[in-house]
């Protein structure tokens, strides 16, 4: 018996008869209840406070469950939304299952009127215009069954009907939904930024509740707390937003029969999405992405634990954060290989900062620090003071370097960093690049794109991803300026320890120092 189970027991065997005969009349009324959640996730899903609740994430944790459960038990008047209405078919059916009768239920309308004066009507967003139908027609409970496979306009639309005369009365919202599939559905990420961005910079747990508005120009903006607050100038109410996940395993029902068998016989992305519900697998690259993600993919995948037998470090790529929330990031090289890399989140000044170098440097490496907006200056003294060379690099400064094709020139040196890792990690040239398995790294590596100026190529800058992902590319930064000085550095350990021996044949000015 488990201590669970015991504890009621003892609990129930020490009950007053009073007590006793209150107690059996809830329990009665709660199995009497057409529907009750499973315990775990849908449980928590259930009782959630979220105005807006993202649910599901995999295949098989009760989703379609969740959404009539939900409708026969805690709302007055609800809808359920779905793609087409033929795909409305199977969540019909199951209500029917649950019910366990079609009285009240009009199945030409799609209409279930209970005799508890409830209301649950069925609607397909598929057809241009589907959404206008629902124009004025409050409900206090709209669901929509696979999310990902709608239009992120027709789900906003319908969701301004979200309302009830009855003070009493819960409203809410829930998606419940598989990860998005060939692009579709990828406003949910953003919907739900916290959980299931690895970009956004202050991550949530599952079922925590985060304040969301949304801005005069269509976007979700992040708030801190409940109640109004100024957004460009507009006064919003802010709404509460929660992601809880729920899988196969979460489904008493499920999980013992075959349903694994057949998910896990399905081909790449869509097995990794259904079992484990992951929301960027198979995630479509931008136009212009200037480092494919399949390209990340397999560095990560390259990487082993340990570095590799006989390499030295070569190089220590240190992004240096400035005053905001942003981290400081040290990036160690070995060869191709990368070692997992320093994160120092808040405030580190210059002092932590050449100490947090000196602890993690070996091999009297390279290191590269970003001086971009001055930030790093007083990291950089103290470590040469301590007699440690460190390269500046300013990512506004100008290049004049250009492609390994020599076809194009570099808009400025962060195009150039930038670019250079992009061909290192081409799977078709001689560098074998490891990285290792950050996810946070792999959606900062993947985020920058690119454009041309003429004849030089231009990346995007750094306060314009933050701007437009609510994040930087702090990881990204680390390695790419440890990447840059790997030649060099090579170069240095062939010709010796000595530095007086190999500054005969380096070059007169370095081209690297901006």
């Amino acid at each position: 018996m488990s201590d669970v189970l015991a504890e009621l027991t003892r609990r129930i065997d020490g009950m007053s008869p009073a007590a006793l005969a209150k107690f059996d009349k809830g329990i009665a009324a709660k199995l009497s209840a057409p529907w009750l959640p499973n315990p775990g996730p849908q449980t928590q899903a259930y009782n959630t406070r979220a105005d807006l609740l993202l649910y599901g994430g995999a295949a098989g944790g009760g989703k379609t469950d969740l959404l009539i459960g939900l409708a026969l038990t805690s709302h007055r008047r609800s809808v359920i939304f779905r793609r087409a209405y033929v795909d409305l078919r199977g969540v019909e059916e199951r209500l029917i299952d649950v019910r366990g009768t079609r009285e009240g239920y009009n199945g030409a309308d799609m209409v279930l009127r209970t005799a508890d004066k409830r209301l649950l009507e069925f609607g397909a967003l598929e057809k241009p215009g589907a959404e206008f139908t629902w124009q004025g027609r409050p409900h206090d409970f709209i669901g929509f069954d696979e999310g990902a496979q709608l239009l992120e306009a027709k789900v906003r639309f319908v969701m301004g009907w979200l309302r009830s005369t009855d003070d009493g009365q819960k409203l809410r919202v829930v998606i419940a939904s598989n990860p998005p599939i060939g692009g579709e559905g990828d406003w949910l990420v953003s919907w739900f930024a916290p959980w299931l961005d690895p970009l956004f910079p202050d991550p949530a747990s599952p079922g925590e509740l985060r304040w969301a508005v949304i801005a005069p120009d269509g976007a979700t903006r992040w708030v801190e707390g409940a109640g109004t607050h100024n957004v460009d100038g507009v006064g919003l109410e802010a709404l509460s937003r929660t992601f809880i996940p729920a899988r196969l395993d979460d489904n008493p029902y499920l999980k013992g029969t075959n349903y694994r068998a057949q998910l896990q016989s399905m081909p790449e992305p869509l097995r990794t999405q259904l079992l484990e519900g992951d929301f960027l697998a198979g995630k479509q690259d931008a136009a212009r992405q200037v480092i494919p993600s399949t390209w990340v993919e397999a560095a990560q995948e390259r990487w082993k634990r340990g570095k590799p037998v006989g390499t030295r470090m070569l190089a220590l790529g240190v992004d240096v954060a400035g005053d905001g929330p942003d981290p400081v990031v040290l990036a160690p090289l070995w060869g191709s290989w990368f070692d997992d890399l320093v994160v120092r989140q808040g405030k580190v000044r210059g002092p932590e900062i050449a100490g947090l170098v000196m602890e993690t440097m070996r091999n009297n490496c390279q290191v590269t620090m970003d001086m971009t907006g001055g930030w790093g200056g007083d990291a950089r003294t103290q470590l040469q003071q301590a007699g440690k060379q460190v390269m500046a690099v300013v990512f506004s400064a100008a290049s004049t370097e250009r492609t390994k094709d020599g076809q194009l020139g570099y808009m400025n040196a962060r195009s150039e960093l930038w670019w250079s890792m992009r061909e290192a990690l081409d799977p078709d040239g001689p560098a074998d690049v490891a990285l290792p398995p950050d996810r946070k790294l792999a959606a900062e590596l993947t985020a920058p794109t690119w454009s041309l100026r003429g004849d030089r190529i231009l990346i995007e800058s750094k306060d314009e991803i933050k701007k437009r992902l609510g994040s930087s590319t702090d990881r990204a930064d680390a390695v790419i300026l440890a990447w840059h000085r790997r030649d060099y550095a090579l170069f240095a350990q062939r010709m010796g320890s000595d530095p007086a021996k190999w500054r005969e044949a380096e070059p007169a000015t370095d081209p690297f120092d901006w």
